[in-house]
């Protein structure tokens, strides 16, 4: 007989550890085409444009499943959900593994964003059955597996297309994708639906839902913004290291990548602090030190040490915003976890995109002190709203 997991009753190590690991594993598949664009663009004779838009319809993938698919998880048991998921994903890498032209590869990309979500489902599961005093813990581990996964996903990509090929890249991915969908068969445990009606109904609901909690609504609006700071700066970065006096590739851009692995391990024992300092105090810190990351990386712009620091100080300080509102967003509403992670991490999705989009216009006008302005005042933006913000109140 499964075990059935009871809000705020606790989660297994075994089960957290799972959660954590398939996170890691499950989101990669988004980002392994990155380091491997021109391979298949030579491969399959295309343009850099066509080459292009294979990460940008698996990013349009990801937000349609944000959207549609976790909300599923409040009707129906989220480890069929999960399951489902990791078979649409087995077909969809084998697919792009075997892809003939681009437009199949385009097509495979796009259902393999829709159902990379998966570890948007596990966050809920940590947020809602640990116990009171370890949520916070909880959902930074889990959150940590899903940076590892992002970090890591184009070193690995990037070294098995140059060892193997970017098509065995995707066939291992399915692979993986297949061990992964039998350990959570084997590991996830059952979960109650919490939403009576249809999916319809469910889609509505969503609306009410923005409507009827103010603090949602603050919560997901300054982690969008300060998400798009986030972006801002890894959007733009290339472009600065490619001119002097660091005259660097692609390739040093992916190693300071690694350094956002601070904001990976940070995630794992930030969560313990956030009943004892609460949300406010750790979106002013998260705020501040993205501020101190901008300073950094503008005024010592010509340095290694410095964007070395701006890049690890701006992962930490956003990390302690992301996961102090996303932590606290899962406790207005427990019946309607999934629903509200959806609505969550779609203005977080939008506040990145528009992020992406100053720092992109900036760039072309004043170029790297453009693209710290836009910056500075993303995060000046949600630290406005923050302090304005009468969060008792709302409450």
């Amino acid at each position: 007989m499964r075990t059935e997991l009871k809000e705020n009753g606790g989660l297994s190590k075994k089960l957290l550890m799972t959660m954590s690991i398939v996170a890691g594993i499950s989101v990669a598949n988004l980002y392994y085409n990155q380091p491997l664009l021109n391979m298949i663009k030579e491969e399959l004779n295309v343009s850099d444009f066509l080459s292009n838009m294979i990460a940008m319809v698996s990013q349009i993938g990801y937000a349609m499943g944000l959207l549609f698919v976790i909300p599923l998880g409040d009707l129906f048991q989220r480890r069929n959900i999960v399951i489902s998921n990791f078979t649409i994903l087995i077909i969809s890498l084998l697919t792009i593994s075997f892809a003939p032209d681009i437009n199949i590869l385009l097509a495979a990309s796009f259902l393999t964003g829709i159902c990379s979500v998966i570890p948007q489902i596990f966050i809920p599961i940590a947020a809602i059955y640990s116990t009171p005093e370890t949520k916070g813990k909880n959902v930074g581990i889990v959150l940590s597996g899903l940076l590892t996964g992002i970090l890591g996903s184009r070193i690995i990509s990037g070294l098995i297309g140059d060892w193997l090929g970017w098509r065995e890249m995707y066939l291992i991915a399915a692979i993986m994708m297949f061990v992964s969908a039998i350990v959570c068969i084997k590991v996830i445990p059952d979960i109650k639906p919490t939403f009576k009606g249809n999916y319809p109904s469910l889609l509505r609901s969503l609306f009410k839902l923005v409507a009827d909690y103010p603090l949602l609504r603050l919560y997901a609006v300054r982690s969008a913004v300060a998400f798009g700071a986030f972006l801002a700066m890894w959007s733009c970065l290339a472009f600065k290291m490619a001119q002097e006096p660091f005259n660097a590739g692609s390739d040093i851009v992916g190693i300071l990548g690694l350094c956002g692995i601070a904001g990976a391990i940070s995630a794992s024992f930030l969560g313990q602090y956030i009943d004892k300092l609460g949300a406010r105090k750790f979106n002013i810190t998260g705020c501040m030190l993205m501020l101190l990351a901008w300073s950094l990386l503008y005024f010592g712009g010509n340095h290694y040490a410095s964007i070395i620091a701006g890049i690890i100080i701006i992962d930490i300080g956003m990390q302690c915003i992301q996961l102090s509102n996303q932590t606290l967003m899962f406790r207005l509403c427990p019946q309607a976890s999934n629903r509200m992670n959806t609505i969550f991490m779609t203005t977080y999705f939008i506040g990145g995109s528009i992020g992406t989009l100053l720092a992109g216009f900036a760039w072309e006008k004043m170029e790297w002190a453009g693209t710290a302005m836009v910056g500075a005042l993303l995060v000046m933006t949600s630290l406005i709203i923050t302090l304005a913000a009468n969060e008792n109140r709302k409450r």
